[in-house]
């Protein structure tokens, strides 16, 4: 193989690198937003990055989400309802067995999909919780808290996380679904603040009890996230929701007071920590009243609740809770003689790709610490894709839970020079369905992936879904298969917005493919001529090369798209345009030509399709008869399609009269 040219410029790539798209909870079957939103981008990266870097340098991980209140409380459904008599192991496994068949109809290449109770996943997921969590303790950023938590009388039974709705107390909040401690746009808060709580397994108003949790000191981090995320805006690489989203909660601890309460707050004011109070902008219904820590503003809280005075808290770094007392979850370790506790689903969520990890590189034989070549390593990165609703998670809580685990790391015999590093986040925004954000919880029920698949071939969606720009913003999928006017679906004058890419596929793309092969049958007996192409070609497809590296690494896959639109049109009218004039001339050299320039941009055409349609991809990778491994790499000069061709005892430049055996294409095929 020949050596790496300098005729583009390439970008800095690590030696390693893992990918991760997240955890689907393990009640439900994926809808179109786990696909559109997370997988298929993922999985693109994944691909682009074992093509770019080596498959054997890249780990693409996920998971089912198996514990959790969301389970516990399908699972509770299900049953009362007489549809389903297994235990809620078992209703876990079928979920993800599911979930695992979709991922697989959809060409998403993971490296390893169990689950965090789940196979050999499952079992490191038990270790590294408990193993992490005694590091957090042992370095001091674990408190023991009596906090108050719900309590459904009637059921006799604590309620945690989806198990109580009611509506969220965050100053500004837009969501319609608030849940015990979170809402469902990813905010915290203390379960007393909720407003209008109900229990979800009896209907009634549960009551607030005093538990016992461990919990993750995250406001002592202020400092450092807030250093942090100044590094976020500083990289041209990171979307800019990311620190946009994550520095709204490093403000200083407010409460929001509406301004026809302010007689009343000054009769208790003088109760109060020590307070700074902010009037009113022209036009808010509230006053600001700002204090020293999250402590006082709780103690504040208290003080404004027993008066009876309407408030909201503002969003600001809360201990973050680590434990909780539902019984299905991960087992917490024992500590300080704190027993039965399990572990809250959003903490063992944030280590859970460094537990595949391991599970994937067991798999494969690898040492017990090859892990930490892929999240420890200098030389190493963390690409990880999430919905913008999970930014507090993984772009608050996660950065400082790693910065806590400095020195001692996960395991005792870890090396201390080793640390964890900072993970990339890439954040995209909501797919909408339509013009509204869709969700299998809420009012607009949002088509399985499942059912898209009886409409669309999964490269028509894949294709869609990179192109929509979820990286810029909402944008609405509206296939027109699913449209609610049915004179619409049933017209066939009207475009599908879901095929627009397809074209592209199987108009073009595939036009190229078949003129390749065809042309080579007709005319040189299966053979492709390997001599150089034509300057002009060459110099468009390293510009093209350039380009899309240099769009990888911002990992805006919407520009990936618009990219190889131009590019692959380019190619196909280079052929059309060359196999005409060469045809009217009646030249034998120039029509060789021609097949050479072609075959050549189909190299580059197909490489670079390769992330965002690999089924077709590799079917015309076969069909011309090359080693894929070779034929997806980005190791060559890509100065010919010679390079494809060259045996290790060869030159590097082949003699223009070498060709290359293609098979035989039957009539009429389709790549796409």
């Amino acid at each position: 193989m020949t050596k790496k040219t300098t005729a583009f410029e390439r970008q800095k790539w690590p030696a390693r690198a893992v990918v991760t798209a997240g955890m689907p909870y393990g009640n439900k079957p994926l809808h179109f937003g786990h696909i559109a939103g997370v997988f298929v981008p993922a999985d693109c990266y994944a691909r682009f990055l074992r093509d770019r870097i080596g498959e054997e340098n890249v780990r693409f991980i996920s998971g089912t989400d198996c514990f959790g209140s969301p389970i516990d409380e399908g699972y509770r459904k299900l049953v009362e309802a007489g549809q389903f008599d297994g235990t809620i192991s078992e209703y876990v496994q079928r979920n993800h067995d599911a979930q695992k068949a979709t991922l697989d109809a959809y060409d998403i290449s993971l490296s390893i999909y169990e689950g965090s109770g789940i196979g050999r996943a499952g079992e490191r997921q038990q270790e590294v919780s408990e193993n992490l969590i005694r590091r957090l303790h042992e370095n001091g950023w674990l408190h023991k808290r009596s906090t108050l938590q719900f309590f459904d009388a009637e059921a006799g039974i604590y309620l945690n996380g989806r198990q109580v709705t009611g509506r969220c107390p965050v100053q500004g909040c837009k969501s319609d679904q608030g849940y015990a401690d979170e809402c469902s746009l990813g905010h915290s808060y203390a379960p007393e603040d909720l407003i209008a709580p109900k229990s979800t397994v009896t209907g009634t108003v549960p009551e607030m009890r005093p538990v016992d949790n461990w919990y993750f000191d995250l406001p002592a981090f202020r400092d450092f996230l807030i250093e942090h995320v100044k590094s976020l805006e500083a990289d041209p690489n990171i979307r800019s929701i990311v620190p946009q989203t994550c520095a709204e909660f490093l403000g200083a601890p407010i409460i929001y007071v509406k301004n026809d309460e302010r007689e009343l707050f000054e009769g208790v004011s003088a109760q109060l920590p020590a307070h700074v109070v902010r009037e009113p902008e022209a036009g808010k219904a509230s006053f600001e009243v700002e204090f020293e820590s999250i402590d006082a503003r709780d103690d504040a809280r208290d003080v404004l609740r027993r008066a009876g005075l309407r408030f909201r808290t503002g969003k600001a770094l809360v201990p973050f809770r680590i434990t909780g007392n539902i019984e299905w979850g991960v087992k917490a370790p024992v500590i300080d003689g704190v027993e039965g506790l399990t572990v809250w689903c959003w903490p063992e969520s944030l280590w859970a790709p460094i537990s595949f990890t391991m599970a994937a590189n067991d798999g494969l034989g690898l040492s017990e610490d090859s892990w930490r070549d892929f999240w420890c390593d200098e030389d190493a990165e963390v690409y990880q894709f999430i919905g913008q609703d999970n930014l507090y998670f993984y772009g608050v809580v996660q950065p400082a839970l790693w910065e806590a685990l400095r020195p001692g790391e996960i395991f005792s015999h870890d090396a201390t020079d080793r640390p964890l590093r900072q993970t990339r986040l890439i954040a995209n925004y909501h797919v909408l369905l339509g013009n509204k954000k869709a969700s299998s919880s809420g009012a607009v029920k949002p088509p399985t992936a499942d059912e898209l698949l009886e409409h669309y071939t999964a490269a028509q969606l894949r294709a869609h879904f990179l192109a929509l720009g979820l990286d810029q913003k909402s944008v609405g999928f509206k296939p027109k298969a699913f449209d609610p006017d049915e004179s619409v679906r049933n017209d066939t004058r009207v475009a599908d917005p879901a095929l627009k890419e397809s074209k592209l596929l199987s108009n073009v793309f595939n036009r190229l493919a078949r003129s390749v092969l065809y042309e080579a049958k007709r005319n040189f007996d299966c053979k492709i001529p390997m001599c150089a192409p034509t300057p002009a070609v060459v110099e468009r497809a390293l510009r093209t090369l350039g380009d899309y590296d240099r769009i990888m690494k911002k990992a805006e896959l919407h520009s990936i798209m618009s990219l190889m639109d131009e590019f692959i049109r380019f190619a196909n009218k280079t052929w059309a345009d060359g196999i005409s004039a060469a045809e009217e001339s009646e030249d034998a050299n120039a029509r060789r030509q021609v097949l050479a320039d072609a075959a050549y941009l189909l190299w580059i055409c197909t490489l670079l399709m390769h992330p965002v349609v690999p089924a077709g991809c590799e079917d015309i990778c076969e069909k011309l008869d090359f080693d894929p491994k070779t034929f997806f790499s980005w190791e060559h000069e890509f100065a010919s399609l010679a390079e494809l061709a060259i045996e290790p005892d060869e030159p590097a430049v082949l003699p223009d009269g070498r060709q290359h055996v293609v098979q035989e294409l039957p009539p009429r095929y389709d790549f796409f």
